[in-house]
């Protein structure tokens, strides 16, 4: 078995003089570039220490050096730890607290963090990346069944899990993502706003552009900023979330796109149908899955017939379209419960497995906590978080047919004193038709908000926490 570093040196071997990664600044480098870039860094670490098995804490702004001291890690068969970052400082202090690193590695401002830190403080190795002078590392030690990755969930709802990714997983993973990305085409150059989507395109040797915007505030970006990328550093596809395509919806279509692939949240049919007015030949793919288990499902807006829009307005749900063939799903108690080699099957804590791993036909399986069903042609549909479900009322079913009411920006299904409430953003002219809209779909109870609060990881799920709160106040 194979590890995605044996996959990337296959893509420097197929297309060393091609440019592997883009910052948005325009500072680039090739595959063959990048892989000596790794090997010196490789040498550093291992002058300084690093061994196989060492957990190294790393916290670095997403760009060139970040991917090359991944694969300088994993070549001494270390294992990187990858803090939560939509939980800023804390993230960071939890994921210390949590793993016991060996070493702190950063670089640029970020290296401060480890004096001041007092989980940082307390390493005695403090990493950063230089060029060694030493002999580049050749030899690659980490094998398949080596932690290559340890990572959090969002911790949206409670404390973030620690999970560990083998290198054997990540790569069921690239095989499940491959699928999507793979063209053909020479010429591809993904825009990719998650950095799991960029070790996965440096597998199959395609160039990442690097977004020029906060990736912690996706929200902000504008679309002349994303326009101008695109065009810029010659763009031909978008991985990013659903947020990003929204924001293009309202926009004009830049030329040279071909695709987005958007998922990390619900990608609604009315945001999609938007991109699809702008230029009818973009091919358009929203992707389904979680932190434990990515990608679960996808769905091509192409196939996506009349019935579907008309029983997604009608209160069906939102349709996610068909599993991808490398896993199983299954629909237990009404919730999405998944299982195959790129699904968690372990918590680094054992203790939270209880919550949301059981052990069925001699399988572990990943409980998503999501609600949904399949149809008879096989499709999944989501029906939101089990947990959000009021008065027997399943979240999507309402939310996603409110994204068709004139007007509407956004929504949410809200429990308030046991009460089934929707939240609604948009423009109040309309907020009378909204009324009689809703009363049809069993919602008698609608709340103008100005904003609607989104989470801090990709701005494309809503806040709930905030937003009851927000309710609750008034």
């Amino acid at each position: 078995m194979t590890t995605i570093l044996d996959r990337f040196a296959e893509a420097v071997a197929s297309h060393g003089n091609r440019q592997a990664i883009v910052e948005a600044d325009g500072r680039e480098i090739s595959f063959d570039e990048l892989d000596l870039l790794s090997r010196h860094y490789a040498a550093g670490f291992r002058k300084n220490g690093i061994e196989r098995g060492d957990r190294i804490l790393l916290a670095m702004p997403v760009g060139i050096d970040l991917f090359a001291c991944l694969a300088a890690v994993w070549r001494l068969g270390a294992t990187v730890v990858f803090p939560e970052p939509s939980m800023g400082l804390k993230g960071l202090r939890h994921a210390a607290d949590t793993v016991a690193p060996k070493a702190f590695l950063s670089s640029g401002w970020y290296r401060l963090l480890g004096w001041f830190v007092p989980e940082l403080r307390a390493l005695d190795l403090r990493l950063t990346p230089h060029r060694n002078i030493s002999t580049p590392v050749s030899d690659m030690l980490s094998e398949p069944d080596d932690v290559a990755l340890i990572s959090f969930t969002s911790g949206s709802t409670e404390q973030p899990k620690a999970i560990a990714r083998s290198h054997s997983f990540m790569m069921a993973q690239a095989r499940a993502i491959s699928p999507l990305l793979e063209t053909g085409n020479d010429d591809e150059r993904d825009l990719v706003a998650f950095p799991v989507f960029v070790l996965v395109c440096l597998s199959l040797g395609i160039t990442s552009v690097l977004p020029a915007w906060k990736l912690r505030r996706h929200d902000k970006a504008s679309p002349d900023v994303i326009a101008s990328q695109i065009v810029r550093q010659k763009v031909t596809r978008l991985l990013v979330p659903p947020v990003i395509c929204e924001t293009l919806s309202n926009s004009v279509a830049p030329p040279g796109l071909r695709a987005i692939f958007t998922g990390g949240g619900p990608v609604f049919p009315d945001v999609l149908a938007r991109l699809a007015s702008l230029q009818p030949d973009l091919r358009l793919v929203a992707v389904y899955g979680s932190t434990e288990a990515e990608p679960i499902a996808h769905m091509d807006l192409a196939d996506v017939g009349t019935g579907d829009l008309e029983a997604m307005q009608s209160g069906a749900g939102l349709l996610a379209g068909h599993p991808v063939e490398q896993i199983e799903v299954q629909i237990v108690d009404g919730e999405i419960q998944v299982a195959g080699d790129h699904v968690n099957e372990s918590y680094l804590d054992t203790a939270h497995n209880a919550e949301n791993k059981v052990l069925r036909q001699d399988r572990i399986w990943h409980r998503t906590g999501d609600a949904g069903r399949f149809d008879d042609q096989g499709r999944l549909w989501l029906l939101g978080r089990l947990g959000n479900r009021v008065a027997n009322i399943d979240p999507f079913s309402i939310e996603t047919a409110a994204r068709f009411w004139p007007g509407l920006r956004r929504s949410a299904l809200v429990a308030i004193e046991g009460v089934a409430v929707l939240a609604v953003e948009g423009d109040r002219v309309h907020m009378e038709d909204w009324q009689r809209r809703a009363a049809r779909l069993g919602i008698d109870d609608l709340r103008l908000v100005s904003t609607i609060p989104m989470d801090n990881r990709h701005r494309s799920k809503v806040d709930m926490a905030r937003l009851q709160a927000q309710l609750r106040a008034g």
